[in-house]
């Protein structure tokens, strides 16, 4: 049996690539709007520990289907967050949660 092994360094070289593009499209698509990290942004949405509470799964969701995350979770926050499936790549959405994954409470 033939086995491949990959060095742990480029996975996580690649994961951070994914992440810092994450980032770079939160900041684009002007997400602090209505959300914050770290204080920098809509108070009324922070985001910090967002990684700890939902997973990629979930947020993805919240990407794609926001109206029905809403109903989900009975939210009441207005106005309702903008779908985005249509406005960015899989692979861009795929980047956003990444980034999204890594907040999480210090």
């Amino acid at each position: 049996m033939l086995m491949v092994l990959f060095p742990a360094a480029g996975f996580a070289a690649q994961d951070a690539a994914l992440v810092a593009k994450g980032q770079k499209l939160y900041a684009t698509h002007k997400c602090s709007t209505c959300h914050s990290i770290d204080g920098k942004g809509n108070k009324k949405g922070p985001i910090d520990d967002v990684g700890s509470r939902l997973t990629a799964e979930e947020l993805r969701k919240w990407l794609t289907h926001p109206d029905e995350m809403t109903a989900k979770v009975k939210s009441t926050r207005k106005p309702l967050m903008k779908a985005y499936d249509k406005k960015m790549s899989s692979e861009d959405m795929d980047a956003l949660v990444a980034y999204m994954q890594t907040l999480k409470k210090k």
